[in-house]
């Protein structure tokens, strides 16, 4: 069958690989990423819904928390059901505009959480060097302007990237050795100089990671000057107990982008690659309210609360 797409030679339709080379896992590779993508769903839905619910969850950090949760939800959703579709169904192709539209907001994702775990490391050195001030200094206004300013320069480098790939020819028959349109792969494709989309790329790549992990690691490096000065280990404990979550979803977050983009563009790390987009675009929204969730005590109360009464009503 796909054989017979490739005979067609349509430069406006592009065939996804996918894992097809490796027949005995589509089953269960299709039944492992529908178990996490629901429970992606599930676990971000969980933790906007918690945070509106609980008053003790209206602070700045939670406020931050919803929308990288927001933001998990839509950059799993643009890849994931895809990759679920492929892996059952024979008919592997993706047009041209749809591609291009994935690769849009998959890009505008990627780059407005990189900011979004930025301004939450930025919360967290308010929080734990001006305690006094915490609320005065994260203002409506300032958390509202911080969160805009992501999501405004994640949307700008993703429609210039966007519109250097809609400048390039692709050639026949337009095979992509991915599951999904992440940027080498479509570059892969194409029959016309990549260059100037390539040098784009990476200026804005660099300027976005180098970017916020400077503010990232700034934070932290005053954070810690702080915590060492204080005087009582309880509030050393308290301190640092609020800062963990979060420098474990900036560990994992990081330590994925370094794999994935660090590997050697070679035949035999295609599957690498591969690997490391699943677990970029499945896991790593799955696993931050995980995170979030589990090192909270207020988000662990409500959750009890919400089962409870909800047992308690079946009981009636």
């Amino acid at each position: 069958m796909i054989h017979a797409m490739i005979n067609q030679s349509s430069v406006t339709t592009f065939i996804l690989v996918g894992f097809s080379e490796y027949p005995h896992l589509q089953l269960p590779l299709f039944l492992m990423i529908l178990t996490i993508y629901t429970i992606t769903l599930v676990g971000n839905v969980g933790i906007i819904v918690i945070r509106r619910i609980n008053p003790k969850l209206h602070t700045p950090m939670y406020f931050f928390l919803s929308h990288l949760s927001f933001l998990d939800i839509c950059y799993s959703s643009v890849f994931t059901p895809k990759l679920l579709e492929i892996l059952i169904v024979e008919n592997r192709t993706i047009f041209l505009k749809d591609c291009m539209t994935q690769f849009f907001f998959g890009c505008a994702c990627v780059i407005t959480e990189m900011f979004m775990l930025a301004v939450m490391a930025y919360d967290r050195f308010v929080a734990v060097c001006n305690p006094l001030l915490y609320t005065v200094a994260m203002s409506h206004q300032l958390c509202g302007l911080l969160i805009a300013g992501s999501y405004m320069w994640g949307g700008l480098c993703a429609v210039i990237i966007t519109y250097t790939l809609l400048e390039l020819s692709y050639c026949e028959p337009g095979i992509i050795n991915h599951f999904g349109c992440e940027y080498s792969a479509i570059i892969s494709v194409s029959c016309s100089d990549p260059s100037f989309s390539q040098m784009t790329c990476l200026v804005i790549s660099i300027l976005s990671e180098g970017s916020s992990l400077l503010i990232t690691m700034a934070s932290y490096v005053f954070i810690v000057v702080t915590i060492i000065k204080m005087p009582s280990k309880g509030g050393l404990r308290k301190a640092f107990s609020t800062c963990t979550s979060h420098l474990t979803a900036i560990s994992i977050f990081h330590g994925i982008i370094l794999l994935l983009y660090c590997v050697p563009n070679a035949k035999s790390s295609q599957l690498l690659v591969k690997i490391a987009t699943v677990l970029y675009t499945v896991l790593i929204p799955m696993l931050n309210p995980l995170i979030y969730s589990l090192r909270n005590k207020d988000v662990k109360d409500t959750v009890k609360r919400l089962i409870g009464s909800k047992l308690h009503r079946h009981s009636m």
